[in-house]
């Protein structure tokens, strides 16, 4: 079987990124990783990038006069990698409708929440003031709304009473790479099947 194209997107440190790119070296992941696009030129995804020696492009919004050319730039430079999956490894913005539909069932994400609970930003916090028992991370095909799209597989974990943000956070974070790596593995060996929402091929896990 070939190994897939895997593009990385991200916005900050790339930890999940770094757990792809180990699982592929390793041989957990059938793939390669062939680019990384950021939307920060500080980040330290880039840095990463550089050590495993795969080419980055930086994509800057306040670059563009609005969302549509930015859009646009970050379509142009994914379809120059060809990629058979793209990876949104902690990457801050939600994809515009011209690359979800660009690359349908080929781009995927992980949230720090058990979805469709608790989407967009600190999801930690939300599940700490809604007052649930169980929290976790799910990894998602991307839809073109927020958090949306067929999910593949979720990992739980246990919320305490004395549980912030942080520390609720923190033991999502060690789940969320093994996760990730698992859903990554079984899309590049062709193991999930799509039906409507439902995404079949794997199973979840509990903490």
């Amino acid at each position: 079987m070939n190994k897939k194209r895997i593009l990385i997107f991200a916005s900050g440190r790339g930890s999940n990124a770094e757990a792809i790119h180990e699982a592929v070296m390793d041989g957990r992941i059938n793939g390669e990783v062939v680019g990384v696009i950021c939307d920060h030129k500080g980040a330290q995804v880039l840095e990463r990038a550089a050590r495993w020696h795969v080419p980055s492009v930086v994509i800057e919004k306040k670059d563009y006069p609005d969302k549509v050319a930015f859009d646009e730039a970050l379509l142009r430079a994914a379809v120059s990698f060809t990629p058979d999956l793209i990876c949104l490894a902690g990457y801050m913005r939600i994809c515009g409708e011209n690359l979800v539909n660009a690359f349908p069932h080929r781009i995927i994400n992980i949230h720090p929440a058990l979805l469709p609970s608790f989407r967009g930003l600190h999801a930690q916090r939300q599940a700490i003031e809604a007052g649930v028992k169980v929290a976790g991370c799910t990894v998602h095909f991307v839809g073109t709304g927020l958090d949306d799209g067929p999910i593949i597989t979720q990992t739980a974990v246990p919320v305490y009473d004395n549980d912030t943000e942080e520390t609720l956070s923190a033991r999502i974070l060690t789940r969320e790479h093994p996760t990730y790596v698992r859903a990554v593995a079984a899309f590049c060996a062709d193991k999930l099947t799509i039906s409507g929402n439902h995404v079949s091929g794997m199973h979840s896990e509990e903490e």
